[in-house]
């Protein structure tokens, strides 16, 4: 009888497997599953807002803020901000204080730059947490920038310089006012900037945008004047947009730029695709990409996605112990997530993820109480004493402290909130796309009859290799799916309900899944990590470790030191005078452990030469600090001797590739950069 039972519970399981296989199929074969460069613009997305013609049409439409919501270490990422630097700012900032200011009343002495600089992050922070108190401190600065709308359509803070009026502030704001437009419909939004615009078409070309910030950043008014339009239609805002091209720096030139400030190039490098999309002239597409390999092939020879300008950029300084400011990190992101969306191109999606995972995360202490002006890719000691000129600025610009540098103290709020609202995006044939990577949820109208759908992400990416996607419709609706096939990875697979797709994935392509979707439906994407180096010949033949999407770091023990804020702060810094020092420390980094290593590399077989180490995902969610991260990487190389600390009290630029090793092979470890405040990522290197 037991072997009866037997039998037939395996004649049972046999039926069930083979059932869920013909399942499976039907999944599959029921999917129209193709590879593409680029979404497809020749229809127009009937639920979301594109770009409006004559405008060439956009790859990928952002969602309404708000759409898309943060999941895992993202949402815990955001809620130290929140309850961090970001959120309590205005309890410290001086620039952001009530009394005078600028933005609150005719005649305010402060805060001209640095209000809308906080709260073009600070607001959308709000939004996508739905926080009651933030979004009602978000009002308070919009309806004032609302009442100080004059009757010639002007608005805000009056800053002449030499007789003209300056707009930089105010190119900030109305990003401000978009995003508060988005959350609420508030009509008063258009009607401010449909005069505002209207007023600078008033005023005398040799007038506008001639001071030196708003002239280089003059496609921040381009960007917003395209928004407007696409929602209000109104004509005179094409020859705005030609007005403001023809004012803005050129950054159109072949071998120079019009300024080599760091900030300046991540933010205006994309002013002339802009244009483009506008014009169609293919040359103003390829200015923005020769801008950007440009500064990379002269100064950009370094690990984590930037380029060495510690203010500026500057012939001969080019070694991987040159930074960038936060400013830099944060304005490039939002670059990279514009370029994404008008031109689909997978590259800048990869590009964001590359400062977001690598670069970023470092800039800021990990309770996200204190940033430090400047970091590098090679930062082995990160204290508040003044290295100019081994960096480009005299004062204490490495130091974790809350009260210094008012441009980064308050732009670096933007970084995470807009990386979040780019998870999930709109696309021209009604459907949605995942091209830069996170955990969310997000809900999206799809499909021709707009049917609302909730597309749930599931992932530790970029420290896990698969990330889950459930689609939940309302009803059954058919509607196109794109994600994003990283270049970094040669056999990435796509599941859906489980049985893989039969399709040859092509690395740096998006694979677009065409089918009618059901509640439950999952996607499953698997993008196999694997090691992988790149080689910095300018830099002396240095080497860095990719892992999939993350840049490795040689792991240092880090000496955290509480010093004064006050007494450490850069120079142009103010704080409100009930500010509490003791509970806004700032923090010096020192070197616990040597650094000055030679990484033992085979090229042949670079597998060989490291051990990955997995460790429980942290319980507090955060990956992002040496004692959390998730993942490591066992190593040997050789100590370089001569390789030290330089007169300016820097990390010595890399030793030559003759340089004196040790005898000894060490054991040491690698983690990924992002969660090293002090690193090597860019490593001589050794054979044996």
């Amino acid at each position: 009888m037991k072997k009866v039972k037997k039998l037939l519970g395996n004649i049972c399981c046999g039926i069930a497997c083979i059932a869920f296989l013909i399942s499976c199929n039907e999944t599959v074969s029921d999917a129209e599953i193709t590879i593409t460069d680029r979404p497809v613009t020749t229809t127009a997305n009937a639920h979301y807002i594109g770009n409006r013609a004559p405008l060439k049409p956009v790859h990928f439409i952002k969602l309404p803020v708000g759409a898309v919501k943060p999941e895992g270490w993202l949402k815990k990422y955001l809620h130290l901000q929140k309850d961090g630097l970001t959120g309590k700012l205005g309890e410290i900032s001086a620039w952001l204080e009530k009394k005078d200011n600028a933005w609150l009343m005719s005649g305010g002495q402060h805060g001209w730059e640095e209000v809308p600089y906080w709260l073009k992050g600070y607001g959308n922070l709000a939004y996508i947490l739905n926080d009651a108190d933030m979004i009602a401190e978000t009002k308070i600065w919009i309806d004032a920038a609302f009442d100080s709308q004059q009757p010639d359509g002007y608005f805000g803070p009056i800053n002449d310089r030499s007789g003209k009026r300056e707009l930089w502030a105010n190119m900030i704001m109305v990003w401000c006012l978009q995003s508060y437009y988005e959350h609420s419909g508030d009509q008063r939004v258009i009607d401010l900037m449909t005069k505002y615009f209207k007023w600078q078409l008033t005023v005398p070309d040799d007038q506008f945008l001639e001071d030196y910030w708003e002239n280089s950043r003059g496609g921040d008014n381009l960007y917003s004047i395209y928004w407007l339009y696409n929602i209000t239609g109104d004509e005179f805002l094409l020859e705005l947009a030609e007005k403001t091209h023809r004012n803005t720096a050129n950054w159109m030139e072949d071998s120079w730029l019009p300024n080599w400030h760091n900030v300046n190039i991540a933010q205006c490098f994309r002013e002339p695709a802009t244009y483009y999309m506008l014009t169609g002239d293919s040359a103003h597409l390829a200015a923005t990409y020769n801008v950007h390999n440009l500064i990379r092939r002269t100064f950009g020879q370094v690990p984590g996605g930037m380029f060495g300008a510690d203010e500026n950029a500057r012939m001969g300084f080019i070694d991987p112990r040159q930074g960038t400011e936060t400013c830099g990190f944060v304005e490039q992101m939002a670059s990279d997530e514009i370029l994404l969306r008008m031109t689909g191109d997978p590259l800048w999606a990869e590009h964001c993820e590359d400062i977001a995972f690598n670069s970023y995360p470092a800039a800021v202490m990990p309770d996200f109480k204190a940033l430090r002006y400047i970091t590098c890719p090679n930062h082995t000691i990160s204290d508040s004493e003044n290295h100019r000129p081994g960096i480009d600025n005299g004062g204490p610009f490495l130091a974790m402290n809350p009260f210094s540098s008012r441009c980064c103290q308050h732009n670096h709020a933007q970084g995470w909130p807009y990386f979040v609202e780019n998870l999930i995006l709109a696309t021209p044939d009604n459907g949605l796309a995942a091209a830069i990577y996170g955990p969310c949820t997000a809900n999206v109208t799809v499909g021709e009859s707009g049917t609302n759908v909730q597309i749930k992400e599931e992932t530790n990416y970029p420290f896990e290799e698969e990330i889950r996607f459930t689609i939940t419709p309302d009803k059954d609706v058919n509607f196109p799916l794109y994600l994003r096939l990283p270049s970094w990875c040669d056999n990435p697979v796509v599941k859906i309900n489980g049985a893989t797709a039969n399709v040859k994935a092509e690395a740096g392509k998006y694979i677009r899944i065409q089918r009618e979707w059901k509640e439950g439906d999952t996607v499953t994407l698997e993008l196999p990590m694997t090691l992988s180096m790149r080689t910095w010949q300018a830099n002396k033949n240095s080497a860095s470790i990719n892992y999939g999407p993350l840049t490795l770091s040689l792991l240092i023990d880090e000496d955290y030191k509480k010093v004064n804020s006050a007494e450490t702060a850069i120079w142009d810094s103010k704080w409100q005078k009930g500010a509490d020092i003791n509970a806004w420390p700032s923090y010096e980094i020192y070197p616990a452990s040597a650094w000055n290593y030679a990484l033992k590399v085979n090229e042949n077989n670079l597998a060989s030469n490291f051990e990955v180490v997995r460790k429980p995902w942290p319980a507090n969610d955060f990956p992002f600090d040496t004692q959390n991260v998730p993942i490591a990487f066992k190593a040997k190389g050789r100590q370089i001797p001569s390789w030290g600390i330089d007169k300016y009290g820097l990390t010595g630029v890399l030793p030559d590739e003759d340089a004196k090793k040790s005898d000894v092979l060490d054991d040491i470890t690698l983690i990924p950069m992002g969660a090293a405040r002090l690193r090597i990522s860019a490593f001589p290197v050794v054979t044996e």
